[in-house]
């Protein structure tokens, strides 16, 4: 059946996130050495990190919106150590300056060029990539992020919320994401049709005993699946 639209994942499937995350981190570790010098004397890059993962076990309702976790991790750490937490507020935007600082792979904007002139395109996303900062949203018709939705991947209802916001039955969309469980899995639960974006040619659903509907390695391997996809 010919897809009406194509909706993506955001981080590392559009571009890597890993290195921009660990250089934001080192850039907030440089900000509070000057704005909340006992935050960093306190806590190292490495300490705020753990206390974010124990916040997150303790209180799981975070694991929807990273964002309001972080805050909330840089609330208490101010706190502890004493330190104003008016200045919360400009650590977070300090962070997400930093963070929304990504370089989309060589093969997606051409992809997306090419693309957005055969169907509607958007975004489903549980992190808190800012579109519209790093210049990419005039591509796409609806972005849905976990944080604000109140769900997230692999919940079906992320999904079906994305499709019904772009007036297509779940079964003529296509998600495409680098994450066999949550974008793979939870697309397929939701009746979408699903392609793993495999960029480093790992045979892990093999091992998590997935099946997506198609691999691709590259947009460009992407753009011919879905070529014979509208062929048909």
């Amino acid at each position: 059946m010919k897809p009406k639209a194509i909706l993506f994942d955001l981080d590392d499937t559009l571009w890597p996130i890993a290195p921009v995350i660990a250089e934001a981190e080192l850039s907030l570790h440089a900000w509070l050495s000057e704005h909340a010098p006992e935050v960093a004397r306190q806590f190292s890059i490495e300490q705020m990190r753990a206390h974010r993962m124990e916040l997150a076990a303790a209180r799981p309702e975070l694991h929807v919106d990273l964002g309001k976790l972080r805050r909330a991790s840089l609330e208490a750490v101010f706190a502890h150590a004493g330190e104003d937490a008016a200045g919360v507020e400009g650590a977070m935007q300090h962070f997400f300056a930093a963070r929304n600082a990504v370089t989309p792979y060589d093969d997606v904007l051409p992809g997306l060029l090419k693309l957005k002139h055969q169907v509607v395109l958007g975004t489903i996303s549980n992190g808190n990539a800012d579109l519209e900062v790093i210049g990419l949203a005039h591509h796409f018709k609806v972005s849905l992020a976990a944080g604000d939705f109140g769900k997230a991947k692999p919940d079906p209802g992320i999904f079906l919320a994305a499709c019904h916001a772009l007036h297509v039955a779940p079964w003529d969309a296509v998600y495409v994401g680098d994450d066999l469980k949550l974008d793979v899995e939870g697309a397929q639960r939701a009746g979408l049709r699903a392609v793993w974006l495999n960029r480093t040619g790992s045979a892990a659903h093999l091992e998590a005993g997935v099946k997506p509907d198609a691999i691709c390695s590259s947009f460009e391997e992407l753009l011919a699946w879905l070529e014979e996809q509208l062929a048909e």
